[in-house]
């Protein structure tokens, strides 16, 4: 599985790059503390397959890699996706190695 760290995801942002941020935790956990992704839960990803980019890079995450790396493997498996990376160590190392004001819960 492909990944991105965080600090190559600021570099995406920083940069404006063409690509699309997915969050797949749940609406309660968006709340606490988000990156300004799209959220499609976890339970919801492969009912909204059609939101999901195929002609740019699309980083996935969660709060730790785990539920994101989920998605993406079924992703890739049933549905051919071949553009996806998950952010390693989530909202997590987000909140550690790039803004501390993001909450961790």
């Amino acid at each position: 599985m492909k990944e991105v760290t965080v600090q190559e995801l600021k570099k995406l942002i920083d940069e404006k790059a063409d690509f699309q941020l997915i969050d797949v935790r749940e609406p309660h956990e968006y709340q606490i503390a988000n990156l300004q992704g799209e959220l499609i839960p976890l339970g919801q990803v492969e009912a909204n397959t059609d939101k999901i980019a195929r002609d740019k890079q699309v980083v996935v995450h969660c709060r730790s890699g785990a539920r994101s790396g989920n998605a993406i493997a079924a992703l890739e498996s049933r549905y051919g996706f071949t553009n996806l990376y998950n952010l390693k160590g989530g909202i997590l190392a987000w909140s550690d190695e790039i803004d501390p004001s993001v909450p961790k819960y």
